[in-house]
């Protein structure tokens, strides 16, 4: 094939590229409230500058015209990483210095081209490669070790998607960077490259919505003060249950959790909870995100863990026993993560919950009681006696 043909299908491919990535954008920014929803839409945005910035014929050194599209295109990376955190990890939150990492990849890269550097344009091609690189293994890293505890299927699919598709992309980018003379056509490289983001952009958004129309819940939910991390989307008490949830499932899990207080068990995952339920482990993934509204086992077992140390802080009976020795009855391994934990579903730590619900129940033990003692007459209501 010619090398005008190969420019015009790169062209048009980059063309569908722009077109699907600010389409998806659009649709991603009408939830402005999800963060992962705004990331993801940064994301694409930073997706279609790259594929302009990077068309044949596109002005090199670059221009000071161009340098918005260069700085759209390296926030793409820094931005995807952002986005695997908010999107599965359900506590993520943003942080200043996240935005200190945006910026610092954008200024180095712009740096690295700046029109003035003269000869000096360029030499940190390696450099940034990999950065990008590094910022893609993070996400992929965030993939993995958040996989086995979510309780999402359509977001489990996403994981996929993610491994699979653009971390490879990065990789192959970064193989393409450090090793050019490997690449036969760089003409038929782009084209390829440019057909692989376009394939891998169709599978994003048909996950992204196909989960989207199953779930009930934003894929980043607040956190209500009170409310332990991925149960706020627990329905309500008479509310119908979807009909893929088996209800005597659901009694005997409840029961295994309240009754028998699994969560207690030190090491407990959702392969060992499925095998005492005796149903496969995909059935109760769902039976937990669709029946209570957790979307992740570890929250989903906080959640039965906080209710137990929150009844013993409140306890004047155990009012001397160590916070410590609580939490580990309770189910947590160690203090920090119960620490956490509490403060994000309370807004209090363990130590000033157990102070104002201490002193709650000693101002209602204090108050008098007018009400007859047993054997005792009611004498308010009885005329007077002369």
């Amino acid at each position: 094939m010619s090398s005008s043909a190969l420019t015009a299908i790169d062209l048009g491919g980059r063309g569908a590229i722009v077109g699907l990535s600010l389409l998806i954008a659009a649709v991603l920014l009408r939830d402005r409230r999800d963060t992962a929803a705004r990331l993801g839409a940064a994301v694409l945005v930073a997706t279609a500058a790259s594929a302009i910035s990077g068309a044949p014929g596109f002005p090199r050194p670059w221009p000071y015209w161009a340098l918005i599209l260069l700085a759209l295109s390296s926030s793409g990376a820094v931005l995807f990483w952002l986005w695997a955190r908010a999107t599965f990890d359900d506590d993520f939150v943003l942080r200043p210095w996240h935005g200190a990492v945006l910026v610092g990849v954008v200024g180095v890269q712009l740096f690295d081209v700046w029109p003035t550097r003269g000869a000096l344009r360029g030499d940190l091609d390696q450099t940034m490669s990999v950065i990008y690189l590094g910022l893609a293994v993070l996400a992929a890293a965030q993939t993995l070790t958040t996989w086995r505890a979510d309780l999402v299927a359509g977001r489990r699919r996403l994981r996929v998607m993610v491994l699979l598709g653009a971390v490879a992309w990065s990789i192959a980018g970064s193989f393409h960077k450090f090793w050019p003379d490997l690449i036969a056509s760089s003409s038929a490289w782009s084209v390829a490259n440019g057909f692989v983001l376009w394939a891998l952009l169709g599978l994003i958004a048909w996950s992204r919505f196909q989960a989207a129309s199953t779930e009930q819940a934003p894929v980043l939910l607040p956190v209500a003060a009170g409310i332990p991390s991925g149960a706020s989307t627990k329905p309500l008490e008479g509310e119908d249950r979807p009909p893929a949830v088996d209800a005597e499932l659901l009694r005997r899990l409840k029961r295994l959790m309240t009754v028998e207080r699994a969560y207690r068990r030190e090491g407990l995952t959702i392969g060992l909870l499925a095998a005492e339920l005796g149903v496969q482990e995909y059935r109760l993934r769902q039976l937990i995100n669709e029946g209570l509204g957790h979307r992740n086992f570890n929250a989903f077992l906080n959640h039965y863990r906080l209710e137990d140390a929150s009844a013993a802080l409140a306890d004047p009976a155990q009012k001397q026993v160590p916070v410590l020795t609580i939490a580990m009855d309770a189910g947590f391994q160690s203090i920090g993560p119960f620490n956490r934990a509490f403060k994000a579903a309370t807004d209090l730590t363990p130590t000033e919950f157990r102070r104002l619900a201490l002193a709650k129940h000693a101002s209602e033990a204090g108050k008098p009681d007018d009400r007859p003692g047993i054997g005792q007459q009611d004498l308010r209501n009885r005329p007077a006696e002369f």
